[in-house]
């Protein structure tokens, strides 16, 4: 590669409990991998159902098995579609989110990793990422000691710092999960509303450069 891709920085809008970000995960952690040190990842999360109360409906969970299956189709990922068993399951994304802006602000060297734990846990063993007790274990495997963990994760600051971001991410129009964007010094280029595989990403940061 040329010296202009230096210092590129990507913007990966994603959330732990999207399944095309699942998807996703790898092509960014691939393309990462590739350009080296000549690209920067940086991760946002989006409101995606931050903050859902009721159980999800016949209809929804239709419409998540779809998208779960076209996932599995397009990237050969695995899932347990034992999860759409499950009576009364309130699909609320705010937890995990904020779990991983805490990864993001104590090991944010670890993030990418951290979140393709936290896909697996979901979509492969069937976890529950509201569940505190599953948070911790997950961060815990990356050496993030537990006391540190919680006091910033139940703290009002990365409450109001998760929702800060939710705003952010809405105001640069990244309402579809995954999106990705090239940030340039005059401002930021979308490559991706959606899931796109890491040739055509690629080919999509090239016309950019």
């Amino acid at each position: 590669m040329e010296k202009t891709t230096a210092s590129l920085s990507l913007l990966y809008v994603t959330n732990p409990m999207c399944s095309w970000c699942y998807g996703t995960t790898p092509v960014v952690r691939r393309l990462r991998a590739l350009w080296q040190d000549k690209l920067q990842v940086q991760v946002l999360f989006g409101d995606l159902q931050a903050h859902a109360s009721k159980p999800l409906q016949l209809e929804q969970k239709e419409q998540l098995a779809i998208s779960w299956h076209r996932v599995q189709e397009q990237t050969i990922l695995p899932f347990d579609f034992r999860f759409f068993t499950q009576k009364d399951f309130v699909f609320s994304t705010e937890p995990a989110c904020r779990a991983l802006l805490c990864v993001r602000l104590l090991r944010p060297a670890l993030l990418l990793e951290v979140l393709r734990a936290f896909h697996s846990a979901f979509f492969v063993d069937n976890l529950d990422l509201k569940d505190i007790n599953v948070l911790v274990r997950l961060v815990k495997m990356f050496g993030i000691p537990e006391n540190l963990f919680l006091t910033l994760f139940e703290s009002e600051e990365i409450a109001v710092q998760l929702e800060e971001e939710f705003a952010y991410v809405d105001s640069i129009g990244a309402s579809t999960f995954p999106s990705l964007y090239l940030k340039k010094a005059a401002g930021i280029e979308r490559l991706t509303a959606g899931y796109v595989g890491l040739r055509e990403l690629e080919q999509r940061l090239y016309q950019q450069l």
